[in-house]
């Protein structure tokens, strides 16, 4: 029997970003610029604001494309294992006659 062959097409396993940065990260970065901007009334305070953020948001996305997702579930999710903490764990065998 002969082994069958299917084509993956990088695009398919890239994440959708816009100027390198990951489009949820972006959207917050520049909404944010822009709420500093109307708040201060200062274009460079909202200009600086939104370059941070978005620099901040090209090294999420560089870092891990999938971050934003693990940052929302980090704060639902409750750690199962956690190595800096020792707990003895007792067990009790119970025989069933």
């Amino acid at each position: 029997m002969a082994q069958r062959s299917n084509p993956i097409y990088r695009a398919l396993n890239r994440p959708l970003t816009i100027l390198g940065a990951e489009r949820k990260l972006f959207f917050v970065a520049v909404t944010m610029g822009a709420t500093v901007f109307n708040m201060l009334n200062s274009l460079l305070g909202g200009l600086l604001v939104a370059g941070f953020l978005y620099f901040l948001a090209r090294w999420a996305t560089k870092t891990d494309p999938q971050i934003l997702r693990f940052i929302f579930k980090a704060g639902r999710l409750r750690s199962q294992y956690d190595p800096a903490k020792l707990h003895t764990v007792s067990i009790r065998r119970v025989r069933h006659a």
